[in-house]
């Protein structure tokens, strides 16, 4: 096999994997303070970004502001919404590494769904 091949075949395969990476999760969208954002989902909590605390995940710009749609304001700016986001995680850290997609729903989703808690 022609190393260019290979390299080309290799770098499909870490392509496709990543994007098999990839999972939805839904649940309570959680910002309540300023650079402080997570996800609780059926699973449990998934931390995007923490105020002071480094790095946000990859794509975070593609979560619009929250409080033009279906939202729960709970400390002046701040608050809680309910949303589906495609995303890679690292579950042995709880963290959301990137963000592929995001969609918001209704609250009442949310509310109505017995596997979530209420949002913190």
């Amino acid at each position: 096999m022609n190393k260019k091949l290979l390299v080309t075949l290799l770098a499909l395969a870490a392509f496709s994997t990543a994007a098999e990476a990839a999972e939805t999760r839904c649940g309570w969208l959680q910002n309540p303070t300023p650079g402080n954002w997570w996800l609780s989902d059926a699973d449990g909590s998934w931390t995007m970004m923490t105020q002071g605390g480094g790095t946000e995940p990859d794509g975070m710009d593609r979560i619009p502001d929250i409080s033009e749609g279906d939202y729960v304001r709970t400390n002046g700016n701040y608050g809680y919404a309910c949303a589906c986001l495609k995303v890679d995680t690292d579950d042995d850290e709880g963290r959301i590494l990137a963000i592929h997609s995001f969609r918001q729903l209704p609250i009442s989703q949310c509310a109505n769904d017995e596997a979530l808690s209420a949002p913190e």
